[in-house]
């Protein structure tokens, strides 16, 4: 993979370059965090417009509306997008980086051909559905049941951390299909109707104010047989699908702006007068190497998954490395603000209320799309060939 511009790829992001020139300040500023209607159209407008220019599905293949780009020239729009401010994926989240991908990857002709060009198109939003009260970091402990009724199945249970869940159309459920199998063999994944009779949805407020989680129950809610992706209690199999999309090239744009919430931490170190510190100064180079070395890894990630379809079982190990980066970062940030941090307003000419939002944020890092214990698990065990951790 050579990862200098070809003439072809400095065209295309000279042409990116100006697109988003102008169409990131015409789209103007994200609505309150509050107000979810404004968010998704806020975000799916956003889609639209990449979908009329082009730039929607990078990595898709073209038959599916996607850009059949090259790994160069993915890791091309991200960096980009990234330093324009461009908005970000937000509700199309689930949809574009890991539902979209997977039904490409294991949906039926019937699945790809309702739902990716309305992905695509901003017009369809998903959430997804894996989590559960009970099973914790233990995924395959899910209890979610889905019952088969002739060409139904009749789901009842109880999901937590359903990101986007207020606002989504659908979502990728995982549900137990087989209570009497091994815990990984008796699992299927659906698509649900988020409007289907007997799901209620309730929001979970976080630290940083925000409530992009909800938790969904559902009561006797009758899904097509039709929208199951994969056999039959293959789910567990379709789930590791989703879940390497989900942790390796997701992550692309998330490491340019570390990138940038990086050079603005050194300019408010600056500020505030603690860049002569020889111990800041430390820290700051040994991220700034960090960042690059997941850069590669996350380049490798995306070179692969154009020829597998997939990403590999680095993209655990990409995600481990961020999540904890990304939290040590803001903990640097807060420390470098001093008492200032303790505002999530700005005061004192100090960027103060986005350094705490940011620090709060991150604090879910380590849990959202797989905890960082699961993921030393999955490095450990599947990547470094290490004995498995003893099961109970």
């Amino acid at each position: 993979m050579d990862l200098r511009d070809s003439q072809a790829e400095a065209r295309f992001r000279e042409e990116l370059r100006a697109w988003l020139a102008e169409a990131v300040p015409a789209h103007g500023p994200p609505p309150p965090a509050h107000d979810w209607p404004a968010r998704r159209a806020y975000d799916t407008g956003w889609q639209r417009k990449l979908f009329d220019a082009g730039y929607a599905g990078m990595s898709w293949p073209a038959e599916y509306g996607g850009r059949d780009a090259t790994p160069n020239e993915q890791l091309i729009y991200s960096e980009e997008t990234a330093r324009a401010g461009a908005p970000y994926v937000g509700v199309n989240f689930v949809g574009t980086l890991h539902g979209g991908p997977t039904l490409i990857a294991e949906g039926t002709p019937e699945q790809k051909q309702r739902h990716l060009a309305r992905i695509l198109r901003g017009e369809e939003v998903w959430c997804q559905g894996f989590s559960e009260p009970s099973a914790g970091s233990d995924l395959a402990s899910l209890k979610t049941a889905a019952v088969r009724e002739g060409d139904h199945y009749v789901v009842s249970g109880h999901k937590i951390w359903c990101s986007f869940a207020q606002v989504a159309d659908f979502g990728e459920l995982l549900v137990r299909t087989d209570p009497e199998a091994p815990k990984h063999k008796g699992i299927s994944w659906l698509i649900l109707p988020m409007d289907a009779p007997g799901i209620e949805i309730r929001p979970l407020p976080t630290l940083a104010g925000e409530g992009e989680f909800s938790e969904v129950f559902l009561d006797a809610v009758r899904v097509p047989v039709e929208n199951r992706v994969g056999e039959e209690n293959d789910g567990w199999r379709v789930t590791n699908v989703t879940l390497r999309f989900e942790r390796g090239t997701a992550f692309a744009g998330e490491l340019v702006l570390l990138q940038r919430n990086l050079a603005e931490l050194v300019d408010l170190a600056k500020q505030r007068g603690r860049w002569a510190d020889p111990a800041l100064r430390e820290d700051v180079g040994h991220m700034a190497a960090e960042i690059d070395a997941l850069w590669a890894m996350v380049k490798l990630s995306v070179c692969r998954a154009s020829r597998t379809g997939m990403p590999g079982l680095e993209a655990s190990a990409i995600k481990l490395h961020y999540s904890e980066l990304y939290q040590r970062m803001t903990e640097l940030g807060l420390r470098v603000l001093g008492r200032a941090a303790l505002s999530r307003e700005d005061v004192g000419g100090l960027p103060s209320g986005r350094f705490l939002a940011e620090g709060l944020k991150s604090l879910n890092s380590s849990i959202a799309a797989g905890t960082s214990q699961i993921q030393r698990n999955i490095v450990a065990e599947r990547i470094l060939g290490l004995p498995r951790e003893p099961r109970r």
